[in-house]
């Protein structure tokens, strides 16, 4: 059943919902437990004043608006952010709960978009998605490309390698002659490690193929991943091992990337990122999906 903020007993919608539904004069269906919104009503407070203005010039949310729906890109495969689970194809992850989140605040309705890191910029040029939600990476080359909110999250770079390895036990064996060093395609471990190999090989793993399958194959040694990528190993793998830097490598801020040249778009997204960490959502999120520690205050 539809919640109302009219009559007795009506749930009252924020200040700024309130003042984008009166602005364009949209009744917008939503999830279960949404509601509808009368044909008008005045726009008194300063709060709402704001968020009409800021409704009526970013084109991406006067969509999703109008259509009642958030387009949010993902990347299936990402364990603990943005995970779709082999055996029932449910997703999970800390960004599923936090793009439901921004879906709720928004009283729209969520619809995800299938992408990757090497799709992330097509896609969002496209408008095949309203916002990119699976802990993108700020790198120059995608900064210079799409426009990111605040960071919420931040991570290292770390090694995955067999326990019955022999030729990789220690950070300082990564990079040696003959050692095989494996990357995902897209991914920012690959101009990373591209960069910092001098010794040994670098291999970019392109899908369907997966680091997993060239380690434990012996076509490769180790491959590079970050830390919520490394949770699914060591959470599944009784064979992983988990191999850190000794001191930071490169750390990155990961952040929700949109098409460039919606400022008003970007504000509200960077202003959903200061709520969740202010009320605790983001940490909450975090805790459940084993992200506790790499989550940026």
């Amino acid at each position: 059943m539809m919640k109302r903020w009219t009559g007795p007993g009506a749930t009252v919608p924020p200040a700024w919902i309130q003042a984008r539904i009166w602005a364009t004069g949209l009744c917008v269906a939503a999830a279960p437990g949404a509601w509808s919104a009368p044909a008008a009503a005045p726009a008194s407070a300063n709060g709402a004043a704001t968020a009409t203005a800021a409704a009526s010039a970013s084109p991406a949310l006067r969509r999703v608006l109008a259509s009642g729906v958030l387009r949010v890109c993902i990347w299936p495969d990402y364990y603990g952010i943005t995970y779709r689970h082999p055996r029932d194809e449910t997703l999970s992850g800390l960004d599923i709960d936090l793009s439901n989140e921004l879906a709720k605040d928004l009283g729209v309705r969520l619809r995800y978009v299938e992408s990757s890191f090497q799709r992330l910029i097509p896609d969002l040029d496209a408008d095949r998605c309203d916002v990119a939600m699976f802990a993108v990476a700020v790198l120059p080359q995608r900064r210079a490309a799409l426009a990111f909110t605040q960071p919420y999250l931040q991570s290292d770079i770390y090694a995955i390698a067999s326990r019955a390895s022999r030729v990789v036990k220690r950070w300082e064996d990564i990079d040696q002659p003959g050692v095989v060093v494996a990357v995902q395609a897209g991914t920012f471990m690959e101009p990373v490690m591209r960069d910092a190999l001098k010794r040994a090989r670098l291999q970019v793993v392109q899908p369907p193929a997966t680091r997993e399958r060239e380690l434990e194959s012996g076509r490769a040694d180790v491959f590079m991943t970050d830390y919520p990528y490394s949770r699914r190993l060591l959470d599944n793998a009784d064979w992983a091992q988990l191999i850190a830097p000794p001191k930071p490598f490169h750390v990155l801020p990961y952040a929700y990337a949109v098409k460039r040249g919606d400022a008003a778009w970007l504000a509200r997204l960077d202003e959903f990122v200061a709520r969740i960490k202010r009320d605790g959502r983001l940490r909450a999120a975090a805790a459940r999906h084993g992200l506790a520690a790499i989550v940026v205050p």
